[in-house]
């Protein structure tokens, strides 16, 4: 009974989260900056349980967005490639990458924005998702490659997999979606066959 118990309260205690961290994201989608307190009467939820929760509008804020941005990844899995062809597979991975951010563009802008000014603390490991997904589209090119030479490759693959990508192509260069895309699809396919042929005998 007393496991029983435990295992409600838990439960309890992620939907009392996840509501706050709801109420938060549409808040945020409305273009406000919600308070705790303004977050918690959204939810329906009192004032002093959200405070045990998230400390400051800050945290709230920070956890809010990398968990919609972390959804948006999850929701991935079913457009990765599986093509036999590491070059074609990279190419479809940072190009469905870049299709859900552009999707999803004023939340990740939302969030860089929050970051750049201070307001993301530590690292979470749900923005390392791109690292794992790039890193299993080449999986056959990992027993190949020097181990460094792989790590740098999902490294470089990684700048073309977020919202910077959006920054640069779109803000700084003025492209349009689909040239957007054939630029991340030819940096991707340049890398990975540069790659490719430092494992060629000279």
């Amino acid at each position: 009974m007393a496991s029983q118990d435990t295992k409600e309260r838990v439960a309890q205690k992620h939907r009392t989260r996840n509501a706050l961290l709801i109420s938060a994201r549409e808040l945020l989608s409305q273009g406000q900056q919600p308070t705790v307190p303004q977050v918690a009467d959204h939810a329906g939820i009192s004032r002093a349980t959200a405070y045990r929760y998230f400390s400051t509008p800050e945290v709230l804020a920070q956890e809010a967005l990398l968990d919609a941005i972390a959804l948006q990844f999850e929701h991935l899995t079913a457009s990765l490639s599986t093509s036999e062809d590491p070059v074609r597979r990279a190419e479809d991975v940072v190009s469905a990458v870049l299709t859900m951010v552009l999707r999803n563009e004023a939340l990740f802008r939302t969030y860089l924005g929050f970051a750049t000014a201070g307001g993301a603390e530590g690292r979470s490991s749900r923005g390392g998702r791109r690292v794992r997904w790039l890193s299993a589209a080449l999986e056959p090119l990992a027993g190949d490659l020097p181990k460094e030479g792989f790590d740098r490759l999902i490294h470089a693959l990684s700048l073309l997999s977020g919202i910077e990508t959006v920054v640069v192509l779109k803000d700084i260069c003025g492209l349009e979606p689909d040239a957007m895309d054939r630029t991340v699809r030819w940096i991707a396919r340049s890398l990975v066959r540069a790659s490719m042929e430092e494992l060629s005998p000279l």
